[in-house]
């Protein structure tokens, strides 16, 4: 079911870099765990970023730590994306998912509200 919806996407040069966006959208429950996963052409699932909102601490996979960021603005009720250094592989849909689970966040792919992705292209 789409709840989350992303914005933010589109075409940058390698090297650069891309803010995504995340809106709750229908999504009105108490999120405990935020995340990014992105699909790319011919390749899995791919978890990158969880934010563990109760806890307040970060994860993110080996591919791309050190190079995305994921924020939260409370206030805006917003989490985002921050993609630097980015590479023609990083190229594909990139999705927002979103977990009330109490407690330590499983992986984000688990994660039961999701959005219709935004794509991203990097030549």
């Amino acid at each position: 079911h789409v709840q989350l919806v992303e914005s933010g996407g589109g075409s940058v040069q390698a090297g650069g870099s891309l803010t995504l966006s995340c809106a709750a959208g229908r999504y009105t429950y108490k999120r405990n765990c935020m995340g990014w996963f992105r699909q790319r052409p011919g390749k899995d699932r791919e978890g990158l970023a969880v934010l563990w909102i109760g806890g307040a601490t970060t994860t993110y996979a080996d591919s791309v730590k050190g190079r995305f960021i994921i924020t939260r603005d409370k206030a805006k009720d917003l989490v985002y994306l921050q993609m630097n250094g980015l590479q023609p592989e990083d190229t594909g849909m990139y999705y927002c998912a979103a977990d009330q689970l109490y407690g330590t966040c499983r992986d984000v792919l688990d994660f039961p509200a999701r959005g219709q992705g935004t794509q991203v292209t990097v030549s």
